[in-house]
């Protein structure tokens, strides 16, 4: 089997990280001879951080995957004489074509309100479709359709898709309304990601684990979407940050572990990048003494291993609320879209998120002393409901093996058609 995956990294936010290494991982357990090739948006850093024999990272940077690879597809399609060409000068062009199905992992696509993110959620897929590969929209957030733009668009690709898997009930009920019957309801592929040994030891390198000794550590995850958010309203989301670990830190008597859930190693980038905001939150915090911090580009694993130590959690980044809910912490939810709403649904704990233009500080004060009264309730529920949300993620693996299998068996039938007709 051969798999393309596009809409994920290694480097950037830790949540497509972990979508994309539980893939490589259950993929090769499930087919151990599986090539891979990532198609990155960050394909030096990606380059860099790839650990695994199987799989090839290759340059489908926003202005590549738009120009060179969209076009170079649809000449593919158009005047095959040109294919020589193509896999020389865009290679990436004929390792799609030669994949057996497509895995878009974008987190959140075709949403009204992100408009200026429809090209690239286009651009992500179309080069399959035009190369006849099979594509399966990996679990994630899509929807409303409400918008014209959105609309459209959603209505001409979606239905080409092999396979469409929703993240939660809302985004399914979105899909629904388009009338699609290529959508199965999934869960966050990020529930499958297993922590390793090694993830354990550099989760120790990062943070001592002494520093959760006594179960009294809170972590917050920020976002650097929301600090851009809040300016856009006037708003100081740093200082409102503050405010909060202040809170814990002063009037709650807790440790924090401070979390940059979206790392890139340049400063001056700030898209997927919350390293910058962690870094000015800190400067400004009551108790540096009380916060514990690292700007280490972290392994998925062994992020989830320190988040998984915490008592208590507060997340704005999509993805750590995942990996908290994964390990069982309860965790308060300060975010901006259904997509948190909806796999809070998943674990019965959707009474635990605000939106996060709402909070204020008594807001925040009054939600968290809550949370720590339920804290035990809390992990006994997810204890329980957990493993249920993993099996479904773990069914979409299931999925992609069946779209990949009819793709080969299609192209094998073709081909003794072409050897009988000659």
């Amino acid at each position: 089997m051969k798999v393309a995956i596009i809409g994920s990294a290694f480097s950037g936010n830790r949540g497509a990280a972990a979508m994309l290494e539980s893939s490589i991982a259950h993929l090769t357990e499930q087919e151990p001879d599986v090539d891979i090739v990532h198609l990155s948006m960050y394909p030096r850093s990606d380059a860099d951080l790839n650990t695994h024999a199987n799989v090839r990272v290759m340059d489908a940077s926003p202005l590549r995957l738009g120009v060179a690879i969209n076009g170079g597809a649809l000449l593919w399609r158009l005047a095959s004489p040109a294919r020589g060409a193509i896999r020389k000068y865009v290679p990436e062009v004929g390792e799609i074509a030669d994949s057996d199905v497509l895995l878009d992992q974008g987190g959140i696509t075709f949403v009204d309100g992100r408009e200026k993110y429809l090209v690239y959620n286009v651009a992500s897929i179309l080069p399959a479709l035009n190369l006849k590969t099979p594509v399966v929209k990996c679990a994630q957030a899509l929807g409303p359709f409400e918008g014209t733009l959105n609309r459209t668009l959603a209505k001409v690709y979606l239905p080409k898709v092999a396979a469409i898997v929703s993240r939660g009930a809302i985004t399914h009920s979105h899909l629904e309304g388009l009338g699609l019957t290529n959508v199965t309801a999934g869960a966050d592929m990020a529930f499958t990601l297993d922590v390793t040994l090694r993830d354990e030891a550099l989760a120790n390198e990062a943070i001592p684990s002494e520093f959760f000794d006594g179960g009294d550590v809170v972590g917050y995850s920020p976002s650097q979407v929301l600090r851009e958010s809040a300016a856009k309203r006037g708003d100081d989301y740093v200082a409102e940050v503050v405010r909060h670990i202040d809170h814990l830190t002063e009037v709650m008597g807790r440790k924090v572990f401070l979390v940059a859930h979206s790392t890139r190693p340049n400063p001056d980038k700030l898209h997927n990048n919350d390293l910058p905001v962690c870094r000015e939150i800190l400067a400004h915090v009551a108790s540096p003494d009380k916060v514990a911090f690292t700007d280490r580009e972290l392994t998925p694993g062994a992020l989830r291993s320190l988040i998984g130590r915490c008592d208590l959690f507060v997340a704005s980044r999509f993805h750590a609320m995942v990996s908290s809910l994964a390990m069982s912490v309860p965790t308060l939810v300060l975010g901006w879209s259904h997509k948190y709403r909806e796999v809070l649904d998943q674990v019965g704990q959707a009474e635990w998120a605000m939106s996060a233009s709402d909070v204020t500080i008594e807001s925040f004060a009054e939600r968290m002393a809550a949370l720590d009264a339920a804290k035990s309730e809390i992990r006994e529920a997810l204890n329980a409901k957990v493993p249920e949300v993993r099996a479904t993620a773990m069914e979409q693996f299931g999925i992609i093996g069946r779209v990949a299998r009819a793709g080969v068996s299609v192209l094998r039938t073709a081909a003794k058609g072409a050897a009988g007709r000659a």
